[in-house]
């Protein structure tokens, strides 16, 4: 665990910015921090290729005091126009030591701890996977789950371009992670508060409010389900859904903080690429629930 002062700024957070869009990519370029000392955490998919994903952690590490980044299921495509070729594990270590150059937080680093307004908590960024255990309805077993999944139509890009090399498969990765993210977050200090950093959200409940509930299998892991209490969490921060909203469970806050694609913003009354202030703890209208404005998630191909 790394001790790092928060000063007098904000705990702000933002995740999948999906730069291959230009219009996503000029959101980054007008990113900017409200004080000196403020950190931003980056909730994954910021983009599929390496280059992009440089440009843009490296434009606001520049920025911001500290960048902390958890990996999306985005960074971990192999694309075939990607230059990397590097698969799995491979990718992912790839990508920490890029991250490490530009001075960026990742999931095999200390864990920082805010001690700014709303602190002091540990901040943690995860990288967990997801283990096909949020099936849909009526479905026993992944295999079940896949085959409903195929018959609807509705399957993650994943299956195709996010390989899980030297393991055998996502779910065996993702158990792995789980086993060794536990282990660490077991080890802090009891008296200190989380922060949770991850693409996922670590309880299923968020996945309530998808357009098409299969896609709810590529979303998260059954085993974390309880880390929100066992883990003295303040707040839960993630993506993926492309549902930014506000919702609690058990006292504990959960802030999707996802910018999205061009079609899923426009739509919206609020501007896209609002940065979520997550400590010291932003209050509106809504935030008990679905934030205004915010329909049903799409939870399409992703």
């Amino acid at each position: 665990m790394e001790s790092t002062a928060g000063g007098s700024g904000n705990l702000l957070a933002i995740s999948d910015l999906h730069i291959a869009y230009p219009e996503n990519r000029a959101l980054v370029e007008q990113m900017r921090p409200e004080t000196d000392d403020d950190w931003l955490l980056v909730a994954g998919d910021v983009a599929e290729k390496v280059d992009d994903i440089r440009w843009a952690l490296e434009t606001l590490a520049g920025r911001f005091a500290k960048v902390v980044w958890a990996p999306g299921n985005h960074e971990l495509w192999t694309h075939p126009k990607e230059t990397l070729t590097a698969r799995g594990v491979e990718r992912y270590d790839h990508l920490v030591a890029l991250c490490r150059e530009l001075g960026v937080t990742t999931p095999e680093d200390p864990y920082p701890v805010w001690e700014g307004p709303g602190g002091p908590a540990v901040v943690a960024p995860l990288f967990l996977l997801y283990d096909y255990s949020f099936l849909p309805p009526g479905c026993a077993t992944k295999d079940e789950g896949l085959e409903y999944a195929h018959g609807t139509g509705v399957v993650c890009t994943d299956e195709q371009v996010l390989y899980p090399d030297p393991y055998p498969s996502r779910d065996a990765w993702c158990r792995a992670r789980v086993a060794e993210t536990e282990r660490r977050l077991a080890e802090l200090p009891a008296d200190l508060p989380t922060v949770l950093v991850n693409h996922y959200p670590l309880d299923r409940h968020p996945t309530d409010i998808l357009r098409y509930p299969e896609f709810a299998m590529w979303c998260g892991t059954r085993l974390t389900a309880d880390w929100h209490r066992r883990f003295r969490v303040e707040v839960m921060v993630y993506g993926h859904l492309h549902i930014p909203r506000t919702t609690w469970l058990d006292g504990v806050r959960f802030e999707e903080v996802s910018v999205g694609y061009p079609r899923e913003w426009r739509p919206r009354p609020k501007p896209p690429g609002r940065l979520r202030r997550i400590l010291p703890m932003e209050v509106e209208a809504g935030d008990r629930g679905v934030a205004p404005g915010v329909g049903r998630g799409r939870g399409g191909v992703r």
